[in-house]
This record gives C-alpha cells, sequence and structure tokens, in this order.
C-alpha cells in the first residue's frame, strides 16, 4: 500500500515541479535583440583610388584612415564610373539603366534614360522609412533633371546668380519627395564651392550664402547638425553625405592648399610609384597580379613638361579638397562620438567613379557653368593654363595625366568601364557590428547596388515589390553582411555597366571591357587586375560567350542598343 501511495505521489511532485521549472522559463525575459544601427553613406566625389592615405595615398586623411584601421576595406568594390549613375544605383539597388539614368540628368523619352530616378524604383530613403528609420541627406542629389532655362542668356544669369528661379527641377524629383526627410544641397552637379549653384533647403533655394562659405565644409556640418537632433531620438536613422569634393572645378581654401605646395613638384611618375609601393606595403595589392599600368601619355617627362608648376598647383588644390572633406568626416566622427552613437552607426566610405581626365577648359560657360560670380567677376576656364588653380574665378581641373596617377595603378579614369573608371576605394565601419579582424580587406565582389540588401537586412526593413502603385524590380544587389563578419564570399559572379556605350561584362575573373570605339577587349583580372594584357585574340569562344551575356543584360536591362549623341553636360 505504501509503495502504492509514493507511485502515485511521485507523478504528482514530478508534474507540480514541472510547472514551477515552466513558469521559470516563460517568465525569464527574452534576451533583447541588438538595437539597429544607424547608417551613414559618405560619397565622395570623383576621388581616385588611390587618393586616401589608407588606399596609398600621400593626401592627409587620418579621419578617414581611422575608419579604415577600424573598419574593412574592400578590394574588389564598383561603382558605374560617373556620378549621376552612380548615385542612381546606390540610391536605387538597381542597376542605373533600370533606375532612369542610363547616362545624365538630360530628360528622354527612354526607360533607362528620363534623367531621373524613375518612380519604378524606391531609395534607400523610402525603404528604411518604413522601418522607422529617420532619414536625412547633405551634399549632391544629382539624380533629377536639370534641363535648365530654354534662353541661354536666361541660363547664364541664372547660373550667374544674377536671376533667381523657384525650381532647379521638378519637385517631385527633389530629395524630399524620395524619402529623405531632411535636405541641404545641391540638385545639380558642377558647383562653384564658395558660391554654389542649384543650393536648397528642402525645396526651398538659398538665395545667398555667408561671406566665408566653403561647401564641403556647409556639407558635412550639416552632417553633424542631423546627427545631433536625431541623436536624442529613439529611431534610429539614415544619413547620405554626398560630397562634392574633389569634384572639379578646383577650388580649396588656402590654408588647405598651403600644405601641398610642394607635394607635387616631384611630378607624375614620382606620385605614382611612391603610391603604387605603398599599396603593396600595406597589402591591397599583390605585385604579382596587379603590376602598375604603364603612364597615360608617358612620352611627355615631368622634367619637360612646360606647365609643371601649375600642374603641381593643381594636384595640390585636388588634394587640398580631400583634405577638407576628411576633416568634415572627423568632425561627423566627432559627433558620433559624443552623442553616444558611434559604436553602433555602421559608416560606409567610397567614392561615385575614378578620378575625372576632363578638361574644365574644354566646357567652357553653360548648361551647370556659370560666366561670372555673383559680384560680377569674370570666371577664366584656364584654356593656357596661365591663371593659377584654387580661387573662385578659375575653373579648372587636373586633367588626364594626374587622373591616371589618382587612379593607381590602374588604368584610365572616370566614365570608362576600365578598373581606373569604375573600381572605387570602399571602406565599413561599424564597431559594434563588424567582427572580422580591424583593418583587414573583403574580397568579396561588391557593387553599390548592394547596399540596398545591405541595409534593408540590418534595419528588418523589406524591399518591396510594388510602391505607390508602381511595380519595382527585384534588386540584383547581394548582402555584404557575411564580409562584415569576415566571412570569405564571393558575392557577385557578373557584373555589367554601359556609360556613353563604353561597357564591360565581368564573369568570375574574366573581364571583357571596351570604350566607345566598340572594340571589345578580354582581360583575366586574377592575373591581371590593371587589365595590360589583352587575351581577345587567344580566347575567341570566351569573347563571343561574353558578349551574348552582355547583349542579354543590355537588353533586359533598359540599355538602348545603338549609339546615341552625347549631350552638353560635364557631370
Amino acid at each position: 500500500m505504501r509503495y502504492n501511495k509514493l507511485f502515485v505521489t511521485l507523478p504528482l511532485v514530478g508534474a507540480a515541479l514541472a510547472g514551477i521549472l515552466a513558469w521559470k522559463v516563460k517568465s525569464k525575459p527574452a534576451k533583447a535583440a541588438p538595437p539597429r544601427p544607424n547608417i551613414i553613406v559618405i560619397l565622395a566625389d570623383d576621388m581616385g583610388f588611390s587618393d586616401p592615405g589608407c588606399f596609398g595615398g600621400e593626401i592627409n586623411t587620418p579621419n578617414i584612415n581611422y575608419l579604415a584601421q577600424n573598419g574593412i576595406r574592400f578590394t574588389n568594390f564598383y561603382n558605374t564610373s560617373r556620378c549621376c549613375p552612380t548615385r542612381a544605383s546606390l540610391l536605387t539597388g538597381l542597376y542605373n539603366h533600370q533606375a532612369g539614368i542610363g547616362k545624365m540628368t538630360d530628360a528622354e523619352d527612354e526607360p533607362g534614360y528620363l534623367g531621373h530616378i524613375t518612380t519604378n524604383a524606391v531609395t534607400l530613403a523610402e525603404v528604411l522609412k518604413t522601418a522607422g528609420y529617420h532619414t536625412a541627406m547633405s551634399g549632391k542629389w544629382h539624380v533629377s533633371n536639370t534641363n535648365g532655362q530654354p534662353n541661354p542668356k536666361e541660363q547664364l544669369a541664372w547660373l550667374d546668380h544674377h536671376k533667381e528661379y523657384p525650381e532647379f527641377s521638378p519637385i517631385d524629383q527633389y530629395p524630399t519627395s524620395r524619402g529623405f526627410e531632411k535636405y541641404f544641397g545641391t540638385i545639380w552637379g558642377v558647383v562653384d564651392y564658395f558660391d554654389p549653384f542649384s543650393l536648397v533647403s528642402g525645396t526651398k533655394p538659398i538665395t545667398s550664402v555667408p561671406k566665408n562659405y566653403y561647401h564641403s565644409d556647409a556639407i558635412n556640418d550639416t552632417a553633424v547638425t542631423y546627427i545631433k537632433e536625431y541623436a536624442r531620438q529613439k529611431q534610429p536613422f539614415f544619413l547620405y553625405v554626398a560630397e562634392n569634393a574633389p569634384h572639379w572645378p578646383l577650388m580649396a581654401k588656402p590654408q588647405d592648399i598651403a600644405k601641398y605646395k610642394d607635394t607635387y613638384k616631384g611630378g607624375w611618375d614620382a606620385i605614382r610609384e611612391a603610391r603604387y609601393q605603398k599599396m603593396i606595403k600595406l597589402g591591397l595589392v599583390d605585385p604579382k597580379t596587379t603590376k602598375l599600368s604603364e603612364r597615360w601619355h608617358s612620352d611627355l617627362k615631368w622634367e619637360n613638361n612646360p606647365d609643371k608648376d601649375w600642374d603641381a598647383q593643381a594636384m595640390a588644390v585636388h588634394a587640398a579638397m580631400v583634405d577638407c572633406m576628411d576633416q568634415g568626416i572627423g568632425r561627423i566622427i566627432a559627433a558620433l562620438k559624443q552623442t553616444g552613437q558611434l559604436d553602433n552607426t555602421l559608416i560606409v566610405f567610397l567614392s561615385d567613379n575614378g578620378a575625372s581626365a576632363e578638361s574644365a577648359a574644354g566646357y567652357g560657360p553653360g548648361f551647370d557653368r556659370p560666366s561670372e560670380t555673383r559680384d560680377g567677376r569674370k570666371i577664366d576656364y584656364s584654356t593656357k593654363k596661365d591663371n593659377i588653380p584654387g580661387s573662385e574665378t578659375v575653373y579648372a581641373s587636373i586633367g588626364e595625366r594626374w587622373a591616371n596617377v589618382a587612379n593607381t595603378p590602374y588604368r584610365l579614369w572616370k566614365a570608362e568601364s576600365y578598373e581606373g573608371g569604375l573600381h572605387t576605394p570602399m571602406i565599413a565601419f561599424w564597431p559594434k557590428g563588424i567582427t572580422a579582424p580591424k583593418g583587414s580587406f573583403s574580397k568579396q565582389v561588391g557593387h553599390v547596388m548592394d547596399f540596398m540588401t545591405t541595409f534593408a537586412e540590418l534595419a528588418g526593413a523589406k524591399y518591396p515589390k510594388t510602391y505607390k502603385g508602381h511595380d519595382i524590380p527585384p534588386t540584383p544587389g547581394v548582402s555584404l553582411v557575411p564580409a562584415f563578419k569576415g566571412h570569405a564570399m564571393v558575392g557577385h559572379t557578373e557584373l555589367f555597366n554601359e556609360h556613353f556605350q563604353a561597357r564591360y561584362v565581368r564573369e568570375g575573373d574574366w573581364k571583357m571591357v571596351s570604350t566607345n570605339d566598340h572594340n571589345w577587349h578580354l582581360f583575366n583580372l586574377a592575373d591581371d587586375r590593371t587589365e595590360t594584357i589583352d587575351l581577345k585574340a587567344q580566347y575567341p569562344d570566351k569573347v563571343k560567350q561574353m558578349d551574348s551575356l552582355w547583349q542579354n543584360w543590355a537588353h533586359t536591362h533598359n540599355v538602348l542598343p545603338k549609339p546615341r549623341a552625347k549631350k552638353n553636360s560635364s557631370n
């Protein structure tokens, strides 16, 4: 009897204990999910691959270097080779033709060439906003139609700040109509850094600027203001800082130029070789697979250059513009530290394309380029290199040879599909979220359209199939999150580009590229990162197969197959 009672009692005791344990388990608070990060994108404009110190340059960039040394440098990252197409792709997670900007911001009646971000695309701001993020932008927009005034005299009066008009593009194409709660910056591309055209706050034109205004400082200081405001609120924020620097015209503050007054007097070859050797030392490049490509037009030696003083000054101003931008990035980092936001903020830094070989002198006034300053001083486009660059009254650029140096060790420059045009220096920094070793490199093949997939994943946002009644194409973007954890990922196995008939197709390590002459050239990037050995004749079947890939992409991504005339647009 006693045993029978025991057998009856034990199950009851066990059930009671189980209930108590279950209650304790249920009552134990669930482990809180880590807070979603703030996200900041800092996009330089026409900065060369090797300009920052952490990518081989001699320019003083301690703050960009800080991000690299405490984050990850991506050594296989791509843009779309020019300002507005890259911005369209970065903002929408699509190839730029899908987003509506196959060329520039001229309005054309073709889906891939609308000259503005189409309604069949969503922006990062629109997507992150649906996940509860605050959204703000400072800097260069350049993804809306910029058709100007029909009368050339009216256009110049507008550019010269002698006449004011209320809209620089259709308001429904402004940043504040595409998901950004706050915006300060320029709607158009080329700017006078001391008195920029198309400057707005929200949608309101800014009709005058303070006496000591400098645009890079204003962009970065506005970003600091946004950070301090959003840091007081519970929601995370997305901030897009679209720098104008160091895009021409070469304009910088005298104290920044003075730092580099002697730096470039040794000439193109000396700077290029020093950068290349530093890149090897940093571990950015392997000299076995990444040879220093031949310098552009190396027949002219620096010592025989009749314009060496002007050219050295031009590159000094370019360096000063990068230096000033870096100082502003330092203030952004400091604001994040002061507000306790730095550890849980993902910062990505990159350039929209390679350094520019464009000649400001070749453009002259018109479209987006003034003829004189607000107070009536004539602007010199420096056709004879007789006026020293750096001031508000000289519109100058570094030109082909310095652009080639800035893109060390790669070939060519902005607007081309060779590596010098679209291989971007990219840094990801996030103390709380990146577990890969600090200062490490990722070989993952990435593209600016990957930010949409990456940020949506981190924010818990959903990339939509439809938005405001419009069908949205799937993003081709690949998540960068595995790279943040130190995982070796391939990334994109195929990539494509087209811009004014300059095009490429990349399949694995094979890359086929052409300039606007339409002649394909084939390279194996595993052995030849600087595209110096053309294998086209050796592998005709590969050329045919990759041409077929490109043609298929072009016909499915709104890329026009017929050549079209280039318009008078300088950006």
